[in-house]
């Protein structure tokens, strides 16, 4: 140990141990958590200071085992065998230590410190669970403590145990599983010959753990070891004798001994009330027979999310009207205080119109992400999983496609992500291509502003209908890509286990709810100040823009002339072409020259053009950039009209539908695409996730131009 006291230690736990929860909870960050299964993809890690120590934490991804069957498992197990971490915290669920054991009893193997944080312990014990720590401390050679990372009841027990493990001077012995005395004389020849090849490499406890996954027949380690010959003619002999000798193989043998040291452990430690865990999974039995009726469930859920959309809207109305309050407001202190400027039309026209359009969408989002918040801590969000399952595998998509694709409601980059979690890579592929369909919240805004302008009594409605078809999209993309360019993906169905019904408490939602709306936040303070600081420039400039006429000089005569309704409209429509002329005649209005003709079929015009091209970048930048366009035009600032009702003076209602539409599905962000490269290591599949994107949008959207004429 550094004489800086540092320390380092891993979070390591099944799915849905609440890992995440308690990482949060040590350190303050707002990673996302959810009640249903590897929710952590990736690996994240900050740190706390606790009586002098400096203590970062790396949050593992939940596994059931060490094996080398998943990406997870293997990032895992490589940093607990390579001790990267200087104490292991296995969190387990204390109400089901029967499964979570299991993977506590290879850690053991590995002869690694560690410390068991039983979790919701407020759970297990409305369940009559009670654990004796004292003996199960003793029983495992490790501290043994219970503790509820929702309410923070021992959190502070954790950082003292954490702190007297790191300031122990030395480790002390681990217990050894108890195997059949047969397969413990295997082990030891196996992890003696290892030790002879790798004197300076591995220890005794790291060498008898690769003996016992050489039994096992891990691909990983085989693969590892195969280069000396010796010690696997060695292990394939041994693993032959003990197959003819027991009848079972090494492995079961194994995993027979993991299981007769939990049931024994917990034996000795555990005692129920059977009373209370009969009341609980009768209420569990209960409210499933209704949300996972085989009829009932799917349009239950679906009628759930309709109501959701509509109290999106209905709720959001009075904070919106505040935003756009305060934005008026500084609008007009900025007008009243900056002397006439280049600055002052920067900051009012083209960063505070730009921020200032897409910030008031912001209670819309957090509203949403509420409602996902209670749905993903309540538990019924696995629930849906489980509802959507044998749909998803009619259109060629994984059981464990639908996480990523829930994911990909918040943001396509993590929900690419997700698909680590299947472990067939074509499988894998197919979801990560269909991913980016699904509505990320950097659309919302685009969907709210559209929505409110031209469906104001439905835009509730509406909203849940841009969902409802980036789902059937997704799906439908999904029977495409495995049955013409991803042939062989298998579908094998969702195993996930169906977490407890909680209620969820106000931190965790207030956990979900504020990393989205600090995420939204972020890139109204980034990207779209960037953006519209851009826009506002390829918009303004160059100032002396050759005009067809002089329409100055012409409305200047016009202005001469007796006031009649004629002369008014004459000027009117003067001042009109000749902001339009000057429009296209800027940078900004020349590039959009050039892509509007593409767009012209859809029924987009000159700024709908730029706003899908600077959309390109980030989605949210389409309504920022609506906002710069219609900042410095005379449709808002001179006729004091919002947004959204300069806006639908452009477009009709069809054409309002399309731009949804093709905003939904074109092209996705650049940082899913990058995200899409890294995953796939493939530059070949992240450029066809440009085009079918494309292609799905344009086709899709001329679709409903052309019936949509004919209908109407």
């Amino acid at each position: 140990m550094s004489q800086e006291k540092n320390f380092r230690i891993a979070l390591v736990g099944n799915p849905n141990t609440g890992r995440t929860t308690l990482f949060n909870r040590l350190t303050g960050s707002r990673n996302t958590t959810g009640n249903y299964p590897r929710v952590t993809v990736g690996v994240h890690e900050a740190s706390f200071e606790h009586k002098g120590w400096h203590i970062s934490i790396v949050d593992l991804p939940g596994n059931y085992s060490l094996s080398s069957q998943t990406d997870e498992e293997l990032l895992t197990r490589e940093l607990i065998f390579n001790k990267s971490a200087d104490l292991i915290v296995d969190v387990l669920d204390m109400g089901k230590l029967e499964r979570n054991l299991m993977l506590a009893s290879e850690m053991i193997e590995m002869g690694v410190p560690c410390l068991f944080a039983l979790n919701m312990k407020d759970e297990a014990e409305a369940k009559g669970i009670r654990i004796d720590c004292n003996t199960f401390s003793k029983l495992v050679a490790s501290p043994v403590l219970e503790i509820s990372a929702r309410s923070g009841e021992g959190i502070e027990q954790l950082k003292d145990a954490i702190v007297s493990l790191a300031e122990q001077d030395e480790q002390k012995e681990s217990v050894r599983i108890g195997y059949d005395d047969h397969l413990e004389a295997t082990i030891r020849s196996i992890s003696t010959h290892i030790e002879m090849l790798h004197p300076e490499e591995f220890n005794q406890a790291q060498a008898r753990w690769l003996a016992i996954k050489l039994l096992e027949g891990d691909e990983s380690v085989l693969r590892q070891e195969s280069e000396h010959v010796a010690l696997m003619r060695a292990v394939n002999h041994d693993r032959e004798v003990l197959e003819k000798q027991h009848g079972e193989d090494a492995g079961m043998m194994l995993n027979n001994g993991r299981f007769g040291f939990v049931n024994g452990l917990l034996l000795e430690v555990r005692e129920i009330d059977t009373s209370e865990q009969v009341s609980r999974t009768d209420v569990t039995r209960v409210l499933d027979s209704i949300l996972l009726h085989r009829f009932l469930g799917l349009p239950l859920f679906l009628g759930l999310m309709w109501l959701i959309f509509e109290a999106t809207f209905t709720l959001g109305i009075y904070p919106v009207d505040w935003i756009i309050w305060g934005v008026d407001g500084l609008t007009n202190v900025l007008n009243s205080t900056l002397p006439e400027s280049m600055f002052k039309k920067l900051m009012v026209d083209g960063v505070l119109a730009g921020v200032g359009g897409t910030i008031v969408f912001l209670p819309n989002i957090v509203i949403l992400f509420f409602f996902i918040a209670f749905l993903s801590e309540s538990g019924y969000l696995a629930r849906a999983a489980y509802l959507v399952d044998r749909m998803m595998h009619a259109f060629g998509l994984h059981g464990k496609a639908f996480i990523p694709m829930v994911t990909g409601f918040g943001c396509n980059v993590p929900a690419i992500l997700a698909t680590r979690t299947i472990e067939n890579k074509k499988d894998r592929l197919v979801a990560m291509l269909v991913t980016p369909f699904m509505s990320c919240s950097a659309r919302l805004p685009v969907f709210i502003l559209f929505s409110g302008a031209f469906f104001a009594e439905h835009a509730g409605k509406v909203l849940f209908g841009m969902y409802v078809t980036s789902v059937v999209i997704a799906l439908l993309t999904a029977v495409v890509l495995s049955k013409f360019f991803i042939k062989g993906a298998n579908t094998s169905p969702l195993l996930m286990e169906l977490p407890p019904y909680r209620s969820p408490t106000m931190n965790s939602i207030m956990v979900h709810m504020g990393a989205n709306a600090l995420s939204f936040l972020k890139k109204v303070g980034g990207i779209i100040v960037v953006g519209s600081t851009i826009i506002w420039f390829l918009q303004t400039f160059p100032q002396e823009v050759p005009l067809s006429k002089d329409y100055g000089k012409e409305i200047h005569t016009l202005q001469k002339l007796p006031e009649s309704e004629n002369r008014d409209r004459m000027i009117t429509d003067l001042s009109r072409s000749r902001d339009a002329e000057t429009r296209r005649g800027s940078y900004l209005g020349q590039i959009g020259g050039v892509i509007q003709p593409i767009f012209k079929p859809l029924g987009f015009d000159l700024n709908s053009s730029i706003a899908l091209l600077t959309g390109f970048v980030a989605k949210e930048v389409v309504v920022a950039t609506y906002g710069v366009l219609f900042a410095q035009g005379e449709n808002v600032t001179h006729e004091d009209k919002t947004l959204q009702e300069a806006i639908s003076e452009t477009m009709t209602p069809l054409t309002a539908i399309v731009f949804m539409v093709f905003v939904l599905f074109y092209m996705p962000c650049f940082a899913t695409l990058a995200m899409l490269y890294r995953e796939s290591a493939s530059l070949k599949w992240t450029a066809f996730s440009v085009v079918i994107s494309m292609v799905v949008a344009y086709s899709l959207s001329y679709s409903i131009t052309v019936v949509g004429g004919l209908i109407i």
